[in-house]
């Protein structure tokens, strides 16, 4: 029996995302003038994964992405193709900063509605009686 309607397990995989979202611009910003760094980023596979539910796929490569559910998976990937300095390095500081203040948000955005998620929980479980 579930007595969470996946709710709690959908804020789960979101604060997951954001805390490695946090540890992948931290790094990106660390790496400010580090010659040839590249910055890496997270490829939103669960987006696809949400989706699933819309339409039916068969994989006819081991190579292609699963539609499955029971796994959480984040790509890093390498932001390419572009250099901002001359030493090869392609962070744009302002671009990072920008998206750290995003990123902390939404955490804090949905730390947020666990925590009222948990607080009608224990409501419940109290009979009502504060």
């Amino acid at each position: 029996m579930n007595f969470f309607s996946g709710t709690i397990h959908s804020l789960e995989q979101a604060v997951n995302r954001t805390a490695l979202q946090q540890k992948m611009i931290s790094h990106n910003i660390a790496n400010t003038d580090t010659p040839g760094y590249k910055a890496k980023g997270i490829s939103f596979k669960e987006t696809l994964d949400s989706e699933q539910t819309k339409f039916e796929a068969i994989r006819t490569d081991a190579r292609h992405l699963s539609f499955g559910r029971g796994h959480e998976a984040y790509n890093v990937i390498q932001k390419t193709g572009s250099a901002y300095q001359a030493n090869g390095n392609n962070v744009d500081i302002d671009k990072e900063m920008s998206e750290l203040a995003e990123n902390q948000i939404y955490y804090n955005a949905v730390i947020e509605r666990l925590g009222s998620k948990f607080n009608s929980l224990k409501t419940v479980i109290k009979g009502g009686n504060g």
